[in-house]
């Protein structure tokens, strides 16, 4: 289990009844308390101890995450403040309303003003934030190649391969397994766009936008006779050079927890 724990771990643990006696409406809203710290698993009257310890640990280690990632976006804000937007917008493909940098990420529109802070009509959410501050304060830019390259093939890929194949290909393969219209209603979700799939030999392929030029690619091929499924995620060439790889990564992963979500909520 990775040390970092998130709600669906903790979810998986529970009895799943949402019998409230933890005082919250349901099991799910449980889990997601206690790993932003404000419930313990002990409240759940339903858990062993056997259950409990195994985890403690990994809580401790998820509890420390907040003040790191404030401290980086503290870090990133002090860059936003540096930057000229309206010379770097069309960079970007980005546009400048009023004082404010606007972006759009997944078909949804984020503002930036001059200090960092984000708004929003889509509820912010540290994955999401720390991608978008990364993306416009980005030394280096290239325009979309329509060049697919492999997340190895990123410049540092190779060093987030084990972590991006166990966190992002796997678990999304997984969910696209149980849920086989996942992948299309993300089209309809997320403004992505379905394209031609003979090159990877997949039933599906999907094109989803993160950020403006940071475009992804994920192809997924069914189950068939002795061939187990397989899900693999393709990236643009430009956008080695558009994000630092662990921005990359971030962003991927963030993605795939956000989709268990949308299928658990189907499921």
């Amino acid at each position: 289990m990775p040390s970092k724990l998130t709600p669906l771990e903790i979810y998986k643990i529970t009895p799943k009844t949402n019998c409230r006696k933890c005082l919250l409406p349901s099991c799910l809203a449980f889990s997601a308390a206690v790993v932003a710290g404000s419930k313990k698993l002990k409240e759940c009257p339903h858990l062993k101890s056997e259950d409990i310890q195994p985890l403690e640990k990994q809580l401790a280690k998820t509890q420390e995450q907040p003040a790191l990632q404030a401290a980086f976006l503290d870090k990133l804000k002090g860059k936003v403040a540096r930057l000229d937007f309206p010379k770097i917008a069309k960079v970007l493909g980005c546009t400048v309303l009023g004082d404010e940098l606007s972006i759009i990420s997944l078909g949804k529109k984020f503002n930036i003003d001059s200090q960092g802070r984000m708004t929003s009509e889509c509820h912010i959410i540290p994955w999401v934030q720390a991608p978008i501050l990364s993306y416009i304060t980005h030394k280096t830019h290239m325009d979309i190649t329509g060049n697919w390259i492999s997340f190895r093939e990123l410049k540092g890929g190779i060093d987030w391969q084990g972590l991006f194949t166990s966190r992002c290909e796997q678990p999304l393969c997984k969910l696209a397994d149980r849920n086989p219209e996942l992948l299309t209603d993300l089209i309809d979700l997320f403004m992505g766009q379905e394209t031609d799939t003979k090159r990877y030999e997949a039933d599906i392929g999907l094109i989803l936008h993160p950020l403006p030029h940071i475009p992804i690619l994920i192809c997924y091929q069914e189950a068939d006779a002795d061939l187990e499924s397989s899900l693999s995620i393709f990236f643009d060439e430009c956008c080695g050079h558009n994000l630092h790889i662990k921005s990359i990564y971030t962003l991927c992963a963030g993605l795939v927890k956000m989709f268990e979500h949308i299928a658990l909520r189907h499921e």
